[in-house]
C-alpha cells in the first residue's frame, strides 16, 4: 500500500513538472520503446577510478550533439551527497552530460515522503548529511554530531571523547520525531549508541530507556548493501552491515525486533519504481510519443541490483494492464566488474547456498538472484540491450 500510495504521489510531482518537456527539446523522435539504469559502483567505477569500458559506451550512447539514444537514468544506493554532485561527477568521468535528473541516490524516493517533511528528524551517515536532508524536503534536521554536543554524557566509547574533569552542562534538543539513515556512519559506535538511545526514549534522549517501547519512533533507512565493490579485491562493508549490526543491538537489549518505516534503496521495489518515473520524464525530454516498454537493468551485485530488478520484473508483470503507459518489463544484466566475478562466483554460489546477503525484511528467494543474462561489462551490457530491441548502436 505504502509503495502504491508513493508511486502516485511521485507521479503527479513529475507530471507537473514534465509537462512541454518535449516541446522543450524540441525532438518528435519515436525510435525505441526502452531504457537503461545504471548501477555507479562496480558497473562505471569503483572507488574513483572509471571502468575503461564506460567511457568507450556513453560515447556510444549519445549522438552528435550530445543527446542520448535512448532514456538513461543512475541508480546507486550511495547516498553521501547531492544528486547534483554526483551528476558533475559522472560527467567528468564519462566526458558526457549528465544532469541532476538522471540521477538516483538511494535517499532520492524521501521526497515521497512529505508526511516527515515538517518533523524533526535526526539523520544518521557522512557527507553533507543537512544539506541532503534539506534538499529532500525536510525542514527540521537534527545531525549526530548534534545529539552528541547537547548530550555530553552520551558517547563515551572512544576514552578520548569523552568529558574530562567537568561535565559540560547538557543543552537539550526539541523531540525527535523520526530517525533516517542515509548511509553507513564514520564512527560506527557514536551513531549506533546515539540511534539507541533515541529509539528507546521516544526521541528524548535524556530521559530513561524505556525496555521495549512498542511502537518506537519511524525509522526510515536507504541503501541496504551489505557488500559492495570499490578498488580492493574483495567486497567492503556497506550500510546493510551498520543496519543488522543496528537490528542485531536492538534486539539484544530489548528482545523486540526493530522495525522500519521505510526501507529505500535497491532492492525495494519503491526505488525502482521511483527510477520509472525518471525514466519516464527522460523520455519526454528526448521527444519520444511512445512509452517505455522494457528497462535494462545493468549491475554488479546479485543481492541488490539484480534482486531488486527482479523482483520489479514480477510486480510489473503483477501490475493491471489497465495501468497506462508503465512498463511490460525489466531484465537485469549481471556485469563481471564488480562484486561479482565469473572467476570468482562467491555471490551467486552463496545464494544458491541459502547464504542471503539481503536485508533481513526481504524473503529470501534465490530465483531473484539469477540475472536474465550475464556479460563481461557495461559495454557489453548496452549492446545486448540495444541488439535485443533490433537497433543499432552506433
Amino acid at each position: 500500500m505504502q509503495s502504491a500510495k508513493c508511486f502516485k504521489s511521485a507521479w503527479k510531482l513529475f507530471k507537473s513538472g514534465s509537462e512541454g518537456a518535449a516541446r522543450h527539446y524540441g525532438n518528435t523522435s519515436t525510435q525505441g520503446s526502452f531504457g537503461l539504469l545504471f548501477d555507479i559502483d562496480g558497473v562505471l567505477v569503483r572507488g574513483g577510478t572509471p571502468i575503461p569500458a564506460a567511457k568507450r559506451c556513453f560515447q556510444k550512447l549519445v549522438d552528435r550533439h550530445g543527446q542520448y539514444k535512448v532514456p538513461v537514468v543512475f541508480v546507486t544506493n550511495a547516498g553521501n551527497c547531492l544528486r547534483r554532485a554526483k551528476a558533475e561527477h559522472l560527467s567528468s568521468l564519462l566526458d558526457v552530460e549528465v544532469t541532476p535528473e538522471q540521477v538516483m541516490l538511494s535517499h532520492s524516493p524521501l521526497r515521497m515522503f512529505t508526511q516527515f517533511h515538517q518533523k524533526c528528524v535526526l539523520v544518521s551517515g557522512q557527507g553533507p548529511i543537512p544539506e541532503v536532508a534539506r534538499a529532500l524536503g525536510f525542514q527540521n534536521v537534527v545531525t549526530i554530531d548534534q545529539v552528541r554536543e547537547g548530550y555530553p554524557l552520551l558517547d563515551i566509547v572512544d576514552h578520548d571523547r569523552r568529558p574530562k574533569d567537568t561535565i559540560p552542562p547538557t543543552k537539550g534538543l526539541q523531540p525527535i520525531d523520526a530517525v533516517i539513515l542515509f548511509g553507513e556512519p564514520i564512527r560506527w559506535e557514536t551513531n549506533l549508541q546515539l540511534i539507541l538511545d533515541v529509539l528507546l526514549t521516544g526521541g528524548r534522549p535524556d530521559r530513561n530507556w524505556d525496555s521495549a517501547p512498542s511502537p518506537h519512533i519511524p525509522l526510515l533507512a536507504c541503501n541496504m548493501d551489505l557488500l559492495w565493490m570499490t578498488e580492493a579485491k574483495n567486497p567492503r562493508f556497506g550500510h546493510g552491515t551498520f543496519l543488522a549490526c543496528l537490528e542485531s543491538l536492538y534486539k539484544k537489549v530489548t528482545g523486540q525486533e526493530l522495525k522500519y518505516e521505510a526501507l529505500i534503496g535497491k532492492p525495494s521495489v519503491l526505488t525502482y519504481n521511483y527510477a520509472e518515473l525518471l525514466l519516464k520524464q527522460q523520455a519526454q525530454k528526448l521527444g519520444w510519443s511512445s512509452p517505455v516498454q522494457t528497462i535494462y537493468a545493468i549491475g554488479d551485485n546479485p543481492m541488490a541490483d539484480i534482486y531488486g530488478a527482479n523482483l520489479y520484473d514480477r510486480s510489473l508483470r503483477a501490475a493491471p494492464r489497465t495501468e497506462a503507459q508503465r512498463p511490460e518489463t525489466c531484465r537485469s544484466i549481471l556485469v563481471c566488474t564488480g562484486v561479482y566475478s565469473k572467476e570468482e562466483e562467491a555471490p551467486l554460489a552463496a545464494s544458491r547456498q541459502g547464504a542471503f546477503h539481503g536485508h533481513r525484511d526481504f524473503a529470501f528467494e534465490v530465483d531473484l538472484t539469477q540475472p536474465s543474462y550475464v556479460v563481461e561489462d557495461v559495454q557489453d551490457a548496452v549492446e545486448l540491450a540495444f541488439q535485443r530491441e533490433g537497433q543499432p548502436l552506433c
